[in-house]
């Protein structure tokens, strides 16, 4: 019954995902992260497609072996985010109380994004190849 469970958690990650792919507003990398983890209780088949898919497996593996965040994918997180609150200002009209919320969620988002680690080389390219 769980296995069930977190196969379909999984495939909620997954669309979520996509929907972040598709929306300016909205992280993808966050989602596949969790589909991943859900996948890894449920479908080891799905779990090594995520970590394997050309575009969202290295940072899916990155995260994964170095709980580490690209250079790039801070970057556009951080953009993302700051896109985001302008956009949520823009749309909603908040009140400041709900502005100072918001743009404080914002803020502790984009630290722990950047308090990240740097990705470090893997073992294997520091060694010199033996021939």
């Amino acid at each position: 019954m769980m296995r069930w469970l977190w196969f379909g958690l999984g495939w909620i990650m997954v669309a979520l995902g996509v929907i972040g792919a598709l929306l300016p507003v909205m992280p993808t990398t966050i989602f596949l992260i969790l589909a991943v983890g859900c996948f890894a209780r449920s479908s080891p088949t799905f779990e090594r497609r995520l970590l394997e898919h050309p575009r969202y497996g290295p940072s899916l593996r990155l995260w994964r072996e170095q709980g580490a965040i690209s250079r790039k994918g801070k970057a556009f997180a951080g953009a993302g985010m700051a896109f985001g609150f302008v956009m949520f200002c823009w749309g909603a009209h908040p009140s400041w109380p709900l502005l100072l919320g918001v743009g404080l969620f914002f803020v502790a988002s984009a630290a722990y994004v950047l308090s990240r680690p740097a990705p470090q080389p893997s073992a294997t390219a520091d060694r010199p190849s033996q021939r």
